[in-house]
Order: C-alpha cells, then sequence, then structure tokens
C-alpha cells in the first residue's frame, strides 16, 4: 500500500517561512518524478512545484518562482518543499503526489498516489 504523509505545515505570518515533508513508503519511488499541489478553499487544486527523482529538473508555478524550493532525499523517500516569503494568498491545503512518469509535470491527471494534505495559513 502506498502512502504519502505531509507535515510542517502552520500558520505562519507574512513574510515568514515554513518547510514541508512529505514521507513516501510502500513502494520504491526510483526513477519517478514528484510534486506538490495545493487547494485553497473555493478554488481549484493548482500545481506548484515538481521534481524528478535525482532532482535534475524541477518546475514551478509562477507564482511561488523564486519564493519556493523543491527537493528530495531519495535515501529517506522524502519530499520536502521550503516556502519562504509567504504571502497571504500562499493559503493553502497542500499536497504532495508521485507522478507517474519520470519527467515533471503541471498535470494533477499524471500524478497517481496523493497524500492527506497539510494546511498552510498565511496571516497579513
Amino acid at each position: 500500500q502506498v502512502q504519502l504523509v505531509e507535515s510542517g505545515g502552520g500558520l505562519v505570518q507574512a513574510g515568514g517561512s515554513l518547510r514541508l515533508s512529505c514521507a513516501a513508503s510502500g513502494r520504491t519511488f526510483n526513477n519517478y518524478a514528484m510534486g506538490w499541489f495545493r487547494q485553497a478553499p473555493g478554488k481549484e487544486r493548482e500545481f506548484v512545484a515538481a521534481i524528478t527523482w535525482l532532482g535534475i529538473n524541477t518546475l514551478y508555478a509562477d507564482s511561488v518562482k523564486g519564493r519556493f524550493t523543491i527537493s528530495r532525499d531519495n535515501a529517506r523517500n522524502t519530499l520536502y518543499l521550503q516556502m519562504n516569503s509567504l504571502k497571504p494568498e500562499d493559503t493553502a491545503v497542500y499536497y504532495c503526489a508521485t507522478d507517474r512518469n519520470s519527467a515533471v509535470s503541471t498535470a494533477a491527471d499524471e500524478y497517481d498516489y496523493w497524500g492527506q494534505g497539510t494546511q498552510v495559513t498565511v496571516s497579513s
């Protein structure tokens, strides 16, 4: 059974930082890209960032480029999202997911396993 468990969310003031983690288990994630998505109340789930297995290629949404950094530790089967200079519009539930393929993708339907999400709230 594949399991993805996010952690690290919370309440932070605008301009602050948070680091999200996603612990993966249940299968080998070698050669699979992984990504982060988010969903704010009343909005559709949107792509945030993705990374290939070796971390050579990354992809970011324009809204987070230069502020967020995605990384992974394959030895620990853990995905990270470092979020700096947070804004109130970053408030959302953040989800990690595994891609069906090795290439990074912004499309949610390219991802097959999802975590339960972690809440990030940024106050103004």
